[in-house]
């Protein structure tokens, strides 16, 4: 395979526009020392770049090419992303957009470590950080894929490059950088494909794609249906408990935005899909010993940018994979950003430093910015399949988190001890059931497994039950039991948070003292249920202690 010096010129031009886009936004938040203008661009994203970058929330370098590798592997009828996170964004947009607005959250941590404590928020940070980083993870491997093609050099160097381009105008631009990077990154992924498809659809080497349906619209097999099933629930469900969806939900101006911005986009996530699936039908109909290629394709990552290089006239080849490039590129900022976000707010500052100056929050996120980047690159390098990626990134976060997050939302008697046992024992069924990208072997055989094939059985959907049912009924079962003890065996002061001197009657009149107040909520006049004050008032108060 010879370079393709059009394609490595395009590659270089598409990024330098990135990258000149990227930076141009960051002036935008000169002069402001703001945690949260970086955050959520001071919650002041209009309707139309706000529509690109929700879209772009899902359509990035692990979209297009995970769906096109889908098709050419196992057909469109398991190329289920697409349609399972544009149902995501609806269902975000009803169930959570609106009350997450309206509450004026800074992160999706911020409701957790509310009502159950800052050390429980930051242990539900975990698996929201492997989202991410899982994430990311999968768009530079994309990535990696598509310069393999262009360029005979060290794949781990390109990857490398590509990363630093993307922390680099992140790390001073925040969320304005991602969001106008975005509207460029979908029109270089719009244009670029939709430029390539009228060639490779005609090129003489492909079958038209009328003959070839059998292999790319593949095939059912009933043995893989509860399989299918849990895949598609995991993609609608565990693609709504994200950083990365919520930052832009927060960042509306309105509630009511939050939510139209979520509906349009998931019209937009299936618009963006078409091409993708064009581009794996005419891999799969494809001679590729006939063409310049001279072999069958091995690595399936890799089959897009080989429609765009080898189906395709070297001009159009030329526009195709470089926007491509450089929008895979562009697509893992607002991962790292997200998580970067959540580090420095959730983690660092409501747990180890609750008086960091923002100066010091900002510097903090910069540094978590590229420790994200580095941890995405390592694994980018190590993990093959980016479609495989792209599943593993909504596992944890539909088991462990989407029961935590609706429960929390929803349900106002659960607390601290149903959330950790929802937790622990969520996470305990899901790690039982194994995990061949991980080379995680199932100590946990659920119903029809089989030795080749593996767990048959939706066992992630009923990971996601059970700890959906743990947390109601231990948050239940505790408040019931500790309602009636002294309030010592309250170890999360979360039930009998207030002291046995201030205990009072719901009509008498009553002045807390702060001095006996401890843990890590402030107490309301409400004995059975904990307090809902926001994490900021909570640090400021007198009544807190750490």
């Amino acid at each position: 395979m010879s370079v393709n010096w059009g394609g490595l010129v395009a590659v270089i031009i598409f990024y330098i526009i990135i990258l000149a886009i990227g930076l141009f936004a960051a002036r935008k938040t000169r002069g402001k020392t703001d945690s949260e203008d970086l955050m959520l661009a001071g919650r002041n994203i209009g309707l139309v770049v706000g529509i690109f970058t929700m879209t772009a929330t899902w359509v990035g370098g692990g979209y297009i090419n995970g769906t096109a590798q889908s098709v050419f592997d196992s057909g469109l009828l398991w190329a289920q992303a697409p349609w399972g996170y544009a149902i995501s964004l609806v269902l975000g947009g009803l169930l959570f957009a609106k009350k997450m607005r309206e509450q004026g959250y800074v992160t999706m941590l911020d409701p957790f470590q509310q009502k159950y404590g800052e050390r429980m928020g930051g242990l539900l940070f975990l698996p929201a950080l492997s989202g991410e980083v899982f994430w990311s993870a999968a768009i530079l491997s994309s990535l990696g894929a598509t310069v393999s093609v262009i360029l005979e050099i060290n794949l781990e160097l390109a990857v490398i490059i590509s990363a630093c381009i993307a922390v680099f105008y992140t790390l001073f631009g925040g969320l304005y950088s991602v969001a106008y990077t975005d509207v460029v990154q979908l029109i270089c992924i719009f244009i670029g494909l939709w430029i390539c498809l009228p060639f490779s659809l005609t090129s003489e080497y492909v079958e038209p794609i009328v003959d070839t349906s059998t292999g790319w619209l593949g095939e059912w097999d009933s043995k893989f249906t509860g399989v299918w099933i849990d895949y598609a629930l995991l993609l609608m469900f565990g693609g709504i408990p994200w950083q990365v969806y919520f930052q832009r939900v927060l960042s509306s101006k309105t509630a009511a935005r939050a939510q139209i911005l979520s509906f349009v986009a998931a019209f937009g996530c299936i618009i963006m899909a078409i091409p993708s699936v064009l581009v794996g039908a005419v891999a799969r109909g494809t001679d590729w010993n006939m063409t310049d290629y001279g072999k069958d394709v091995e690595n399936s990552n890799i089959v897009l940018p080989l429609v765009l290089q080898y189906l395709t006239p070297p001009f159009i080849s030329f526009i195709g994979l470089g926007a491509v490039s450089a929008a895979v590129m562009s697509s893992a900022d607002s991962s790292i950003l997200s998580a970067s976000s959540m580090f420095a707010r959730n983690i660092y500052k409501l747990i180890f430093r609750q008086k960091a100056s923002e100066r010091e929050i900002l510097w903090v996120m910069r540094i978590a910015i590229f420790g994200m980047g580095i941890l995405s690159t390592i694994l980018s390098l190590t993990i093959n399949s980016i479609y495989g990626l792209w599943y593993l990134c909504s596992d944890f976060v539909y088991v462990v988190l989407f029961p935590q997050l609706f429960c929390v939302i929803y349900f106002e008697f659960c607390n601290t001890y149903g959330s950790l046992a929802g937790y622990i024992i969520g996470l305990f069924l899901r790690l039982g059931g194994g995990e061949p990208l991980l080379s995680l072997d199932p100590f946990i055989k659920y119903p029809y497994y089989d030795e080749k094939d593996g767990q048959l059985f939706p066992f992630r959907t009923f990971c996601m039950i059970i700890s959906f049912i743990s947390i109601l009924s231990v948050s239940h079962i505790s408040r019931c039991v500790l309602m009636g003890v002294d309030r010592k065996w309250d170890v999360f002061l979360c039930v009998t948070n207030i002291p046995e001197s201030t205990k009072y009657s719901m009509d008498d009149p009553v002045e807390l003292d702060s001095k006996e107040t401890k843990g890590d909520q402030l107490p309301e006049p409400v004995i059975e249920e904990p307090a809902h004050k926001s994490t900021e008032e909570l640090v400021k108060s007198d009544t807190y202690i750490e």
